[in-house]
Parts: C-alpha cells; structure tokens; sequence
C-alpha cells in the first residue's frame, strides 16, 4: 500500500489539513506510528496523543481539537473508527487470494470446483458437498459430506465442518471451529446415560463470522442457526437447537445452553451463561459475566448473576461493599 491523504480523502469524503502529497505505506496504532503511518482518535483518552505523535497523517472527527501543535497531517471524517475499518477493508481487497487446488489434497467424485476457489493442502472435500464461487479453504479443513458453502466464504485452517451443515455467503470460519459436532443429548436409562442420537444440522447464514475454536452443535432434530450478520468471538459454544437472530455480538468464552432462541442486534460481553429453554429479545446489552437464567424482553441493559439491570447492578456492589461495616453497625446496635 502507498497512498497520499489527498488520495484517502478522495475515498472517505473527507478534508486534509497539512501535506496532501506524503506517502502513506501503513496503519499503526497512534503511540507507535512513525512516519509514513496513517493512525486514528476515537476515543478522547487517545486525543493528548495528537501532539506527540510520529505518524504521517491522522484519521479524526470534523470537530476534533488537537489542543496545541500537531505535526501529523489530519484527515477529517464523520466517523475516525468506520472510516478506518473501511480502508482497511479497501487495502484487505488488493492483496492476492489464492486459487487452485494444492496437493496433497482430497476432492470427493463428483464435487464441482467453482472457479477462483481455493482448496489447500491436505483439506478434504466429502462427498456430495456444493461450494460457491470464490470459496477458500485453507490446508487440513474438514468439509464433510452434503456441506454447502456459499459464494465468497472463507473456511480456514483446520477448521472441521460436519456433514450436511450449510455455510452462507461471505463468511469467514476461523481456524480450529467445529460447525456441526453432536448436541450434548443423552437420556437417563438403568443408572447410565444413554446417547440421543442427534440428526439436525447447523445453518449459518450469510456474513457471520465465527472466531477461532468456536464450536456450534447440530440440533437433536431440525437446525441451529446463526443468523445473518451476527459475530462469534474465540472460544465460544452454541449448544444444539440453538437459534440466534441477525446481527448480534457476542464475546470470548460466552456459552449458549441448548434450545435457546434469541433475537436480534443483542450485544453479549465475555464469559456470560445462557440457561437453556430461554428466549431472549432484542437489541439488549448483557455485560460481561453475566448469568442469565431466564427469558429477557426487548432493549434491556443487563449485568451480575443472576442479571439485573445495570443501574441496580451497581447499586448491590456498593451494597456488598459495605456488607462488613453494616454488620458491625448491627452488632453494636444489639448490644
């Protein structure tokens, strides 16, 4: 990459202040960037840095004040962070994708390679499996049998997808998920447990993208499903008949008991535990570590275990804080 701010204001609709014409070659966070870096403020914690920093041009606000001198040329934008996330996205697109099947590899009878896909080495392709156009697959993924892949997704290494699960278009699997494993089903019978054999599948539908070692069950009968534009971070579990509505987030460590239904445009902190059997509504905000172990309705903002709303989640950690001094105050008080 090698562009002028002239250039990037040209792409984003933005104003320069400063040298139009320095080459650009690079993104850096703005406390490490040199000179031909481009480096962003957001958030105003970072805005001291404007004075200091050696980056060659800066990404901010129409209305940011750097607060003195500032050396680096300054972008203007709307929006610092979108604005960066979409140029990204722009250099991501001019690098090289790879095509063609490397060996050694396994591509079942039968399967059609569409063209510009990608299939690495010692990937396997089962039998009966369908992918779109521009598929990647990077070397040692598991694709099994009737797996359908939509346009544009990319599979990457070591991921394992199991029979009859279908993947939409423009996803992205990271390394080590597993799409499709058995739902943890089993039935008490004569003091041992008896497996539930489990023959749904997993749907994932189109722009979802799933971090690494994120494991997704298929249904004891029917579909999990994870719907459109919803995020998965690292290390997450979607039990079996699970189903998750469009454009959520959830972070690491998050588990999803099974048969829970939620809706859409939630956002989920880290390490929270959804019971099973529940529903919950949409566009809520559950912070982190968060239990939930019951149905939740539309819009609510939720912390603690059990979940309560955030305000009076607050309110009991100053309670808890001051539990000792009440007890010695009580004690006192019956004395």
């Amino acid at each position: 990459m090698e562009i002028t701010p002239k250039d990037l204001a040209a792409l984003t609709g933005g104003t320069v202040e400063g040298d139009e014409n320095i080459a650009l070659t690079g993104f850096a966070k703005i406390e490490e960037a040199g000179a031909g870096d481009l480096s962003f403020i957001a958030n105003p914690k970072y805005e001291h840095f404007a004075q200091t920093t050696k980056a060659g041009a800066l990404l901010v606000g129409k209305e940011f004040n750097p607060g003195g001198e500032c050396k680096a040329t300054l972008i203007r934008v709307d929006d610092p962070y979108s604005t960066l996330a979409q140029l990204m996205r722009y250099v991501e697109s001019l690098k090289p994708s790879p095509e063609g099947i490397e060996q050694p590899s396994y591509v079942s009878a039968g399967v059609v390679i569409p063209e510009k896909c990608y299939i690495g080495a010692f990937a396997y392709i089962g039998k009966g499996a369908r992918l779109g156009r521009n598929v990647k697959i990077y070397p040692q993924a598991y694709i099994g049998e009737g797996v359908e892949i939509g346009d544009d997704s990319i599979i990457r290494a070591g991921v394992k997808i199991y029979e009859g699960c279908r993947i939409g278009r423009r996803c992205i699997i990271h390394s080590g998920c597993v799409i499709g494993a058995d739902g943890f089903g089993f039935a008490p019978e004569n003091g041992k447990y008896k497996k539930i054999p489990q023959t749904g599948i997993v749907v994932i539908e189109d722009d979802v993208e799933i971090g690494a070692n994120t494991t997704v069950d298929r249904a004891t009968f029917g579909q999990t499903v994870v719907g459109e534009g919803t995020k998965l971070d690292n290390l997450i579990q979607v039990a079996h008949n699970v189903t998750i509505g469009k454009n959520n987030v959830f972070a690491s460590q998050t588990g999803i008991a099974g048969s829970v239904h939620i809706g859409d445009g939630n956002m989920v902190g880290g390490q929270c535990g959804f019971a099973g059997h529940i529903t919950v509504g949409n566009y809520n905000e559950i912070g982190a570590q968060s239990g939930i172990p019951k149905s939740v309705g539309d819009g609510k903002r939720l912390m603690g275990y059990p979940a309560v709303d955030y305000l009076q989640f607050a309110k009991n950690q100053v309670y808890i804080k001051n539990l000792g001094k009440m007890y010695e105050e009580i004690k006192k008080l019956k004395q």
